[in-house]
């Protein structure tokens, strides 16, 4: 038996331990550049599909916390300001903390539901369902 545990530990210790932190959902950073006085998102709806939210209730989030106006344009966002991307990625962190991630298991699996006037996140994960404090 000590045989079999000195073979198994020897095993384990070959193995190659992942380098990731072990989570499965990482906020997607923002992609685009400058034109002149605008700054142009390429990647706007992609990250909008990978957190599964409507892109127009992305954009009005986004527009708001920005203080700036903007339009979609084709598959890009065009924000009318110089605005930097270390800036935008904070934004997106708090809309995903609002927004996305379940309160109760932290799990990006929710879907947002409106009842009357009132908006609230369904977690798939867990089953919890918490309403929402900001209002869009």
């Amino acid at each position: 038996m000590d045989d079999y545990e000195k073979l198994l530990n020897e095993a384990y210790n070959k193995i190659k331990k992942p380098e990731t932190s072990g989570e499965r959902f990482e906020i997607p950073k923002v992609e685009g550049h400058f034109e002149g006085k605008k700054t142009i998102l390429t990647n706007f709806f992609q990250i909008a599909d990978y957190l599964r939210r409507n892109p127009e209730h992305f954009q009005k989030f986004l527009l708001r916390e920005l203080a700036t106006s903007g339009q979609p344009d084709g598959d890009r966002m065009i924000l009318n300001n110089n605005i930097p991307s270390s800036k935008i990625n904070q934004k997106i962190e708090q809309y995903v903390k609002e927004f996305v991630l379940c309160r109760e298991c932290g799990k990006p699996d929710t879907e947002l539901i409106k009842e009357d006037r009132f908006s609230f996140i369904h977690c798939l994960a867990c089953g919890a369902k918490h309403s929402v404090r900001q209002k869009i």
